[in-house]
């Protein structure tokens, strides 16, 4: 019977081909509008680390004097140190990025480049589910002894090696060399989350050193792109005495007794050092440990106007949709004669329910594949803006799917109150006129 329906529909609609066009047109444009600005808030929004994400947490220690302050989004060289060596989370990592002059190996000769680096520790890979293409992450030994070595990404691996063989090999930071251990996958988590003093939905980090040794090499610059000092400083270049929150911390907990007791540690902590007169508040312990999704929440990651935008676009949608509507009521309601006749030869109410919402469906369809187009259209064009998450704007398989979700919903809705009008008309009165 449905198959019947779709043929009555695209009958119906080829006898009035401005008719549908209008219908389709309408669909499409919000459609379009609406997918864009979706696609966009999926992108924005999403889960970094789907799978993951839920055992990870971002400790807060407030170190600050006592004038009301929001909890700093870093931590003093002093407590990330004292959290790492507890050893109390199932894997942790400290990280500091900041950019370097970094170049390849020396015999080459090749011109030093200025690559995104972070300085952390070994647990950071595994913690984050970073796959190798070659080599591997050092080890908890190598932080600790200072090693200088180093993890690039494939794309600057290609860039300073073009084709060669790179594990053992040197590449120079600053006056140092360091032999490369790993190769990594471009990683590029859509949000930055684990370091928010970038650009949020920018490109991933290009080389991976551990920390202890970027401390020990502090010549090399690394700390930080953001630097909050909250009293005296006597030297900007060796912070690690110095009142600054300069630091990430991050932690893995894999279940909810684990993230509890890791509270209680962080608050017990907060006291210690209360006690020892670091944190000179007298009020109970300023901390929190939230988990990635509320981390980015906190945050504020996704732009106001990605939101407002989308707003706007589902408005848009609205009016497309009581315009839909508009034309499939005229459009049942000039065909009463037919409707009449069909309900004279027996058809129920509910089929002719039916046979219209399918009618609006197939309009749907249609104008989803020319919001579909639109979408691929404003997309495009959102890729030529400077935005850091422009060139990530694509429809995924996930975004595919809805469009046309979307659109047999959308019709439907619209085709709600047509068809119940379509089925209550009354026969005898339009049986008199034929």
């Amino acid at each position: 019977m449905f198959g019947y329906y779709m043929e009555l529909a695209l009958r119906s609609l080829k006898r009035n081909p401005i008719l549908t066009a209008l219908m389709v047109l309408a669909i499409g444009l919000g459609i379009g509008a609406s997918m864009t600005t979706l696609t966009v808030m999926h992108l924005l929004s999403g889960d970094p680390l789907p799978g993951r994400s839920g055992w990870l947490f971002y400790p807060q220690v407030d170190p600050k004097p006592a004038e009301p302050h929001e909890l700093p989004g870093q931590l003093t060289y002093i407590d990330a140190m004292n959290l790492w060596q507890a050893r109390r989370a199932d894997r942790q990592a400290i990280m500091v990025g900041s950019t370097v002059k970094v170049r390849g190996a020396v015999q080459t000769g090749a011109k030093p480049m200025g690559l995104h680096t972070l300085a952390t520790t070994a647990d950071f890979f595994p913690m984050f589910g970073v796959s190798f293409i070659r080599g591997g992450p050092w080890s908890a030994a190598d932080d600790l002894n200072k090693a200088r070595v180093a993890v690039l990404s494939r794309s600057a691996y290609e860039r300073m090696f073009r084709g060669g063989d790179g594990i053992g090999q040197s590449i120079r930071m600053g006056s140092w060399d360091f032999r490369v251990v790993g190769v990594i996958e471009d990683w590029r988590p859509t949000p930055h989350f684990y370091d928010l003093d970038r650009e949020s939905y920018g490109q991933g980090d290009d080389v991976f050193i551990p920390f202890l040794t970027s401390r020990d090499l502090a010549e090399l610059g690394i700390t930080g792109y953001s630097l909050d000092c909250y009293g005296t400083t006597t030297d900007d270049l060796h912070l690690e005495n110095q009142p600054c929150v300069w630091l990430k911390f991050w932690v893995e907990l894999d279940s909810p007794a684990k993230v509890l007791a890791y509270r209680h540690f962080l608050d017990n902590y907060s006291r210690e050092q209360q006690m020892e007169g670091r944190f000179t508040y007298a009020s109970a312990p300023r901390t929190a440990l939230p988990d990635v999704m509320r981390w980015l929440d906190r945050n504020g990651v996704v732009p106001a106007d990605a939101r407002l935008k989308a707003w706007i676009a589902f408005g848009f949608l609205l009016v497309c949709l009581m315009n839909t509507t508009g034309l499939l009521l005229a459009k049942f309601l000039q065909r009463g004669a037919e409707i009449s006749v069909r309900r004279a030869l027996g058809a129920s109410r509910w089929q002719v329910f039916f046979q219209c919402l399918v009618e609006a469906m197939t309009v749907g369809l249609v104008g989803g594949i020319l919001g579909l187009v639109l979408a691929w259209a404003g997309l495009w064009g959102i890729r030529q803006t400077p935005a850091d998450y422009a060139d990530l704007a694509h429809l995924d398989v996930s975004m595919f799917a809805t469009t046309f979700v979307l659109s047999v919903v959308a019709s439907l809705i619209a085709g709600l109150l047509p068809a119940w009008r379509a089925c209550h008309i009354a026969p005898a009165i339009q049986l008199k006129t034929l």
